[in-house]
């Protein structure tokens, strides 16, 4: 049968088209102790989500926490390596419920291609790839084995890069995760939907963290990364954290299968 026209079609009725609220969520954040992850986490916290954040550094998540329970937020430290795959299935198993998961844990290690070490792949790829499937793998199993889930729905956002949609010299290995983290995110929006789970990636451009300073680390690499920004800066912490949150909030409810490029006009010219 024709669906009729839906009431929300109505042009004057603009009131529930922007819930970016997050209230009576659960969402679970790796690498959440320092840089995106850290902002994420507050971010999500919040618009009204209890957060699990997960690293491998108890002291960094234990901050996070604080700062986000002074701001009036809700947040559960777990300490856990994502690579190991038998303790994040653990955690994720044992958590009571799960609406939103955010893989973001993960590393670059700037190299000519030649010179890239069977040391260094593996280090790449199980961070980077095997651990975004196992905990993307570990959060949908919980998600489904949720009576309620189906009233909630659920999502997933993989954090990406642009370099997921571009190439870059002395970034082979870091580019080929990257990709291989967009193709996941479109298979598993897919096979999901039916299930009224969302699979969404954030492409960041850089992004101004330690962890890039200590690659962009002279005047001369800095202003030549910044000409290849239209937009004429780095990115900042909170700009991630803002993709993310519209991508986990009922705004972004007809939204899956695609990646939100956070990248200052990088990958448009």
């Amino acid at each position: 049968m024709f669906p009729p026209l839906s009431p929300d079609s109505d042009p004057d009725d603009l009131a529930p088209i922007l819930p970016f609220r997050l209230d009576d969520r659960v969402a679970l954040v790796t690498g959440a102790g320092r840089g995106i992850g850290a902002a994420t986490a507050r971010a999500l916290a919040d618009a009204g989500a209890e957060v699990v954040l997960v690293s491998r550094t108890r002291a960094e998540l234990e901050a996070v926490a604080a700062r986000i329970e002074r701001r009036g937020g809700r947040a559960r430290v777990h300490v856990c390596d994502v690579t190991d795959s038998a303790a994040i299935r653990a955690a994720i198993g044992g958590l009571d419920r799960l609406d939103v998961v955010v893989n973001n844990a993960g590393t670059n290690i700037p190299e000519p291609f030649v010179d890239v070490s069977d040391a260094h792949l593996d280090t790449v790829l199980d961070l980077n790839v095997r651990a975004y499937f196992v905990v993307a793998q570990a959060a949908v199993r919980k998600m489904l084995a949720d009576p309620q889930r189906a009233a909630r729905g659920g999502v997933v956002i993989n954090v990406s890069s642009q370099m997921g949609h571009i190439g870059s010299p002395n970034r082979t290995a870091y580019c080929m995760t990257k990709h291989a983290v967009e193709g996941l995110t479109k298979a598993m929006a897919v096979e999901l939907a039916p299930q009224r789970i969302r699979v969404n990636s954030v492409a960041p451009t850089f992004v101004d963290t330690a962890l890039v300073r200590s690659i962009v680390d002279t005047q001369e690499k800095y202003d030549f990364l910044v000409s290849k920004i239209p937009l004429g800066h780095m990115a900042e912490v909170r700009d991630i954290a803002a993709a993310v949150v519209y991508l986990c909030s009922p705004a972004a409810a007809m939204v899956t299968g695609t990646s939100l490029l956070v990248d200052g006009g990088w990958t448009a010219q």
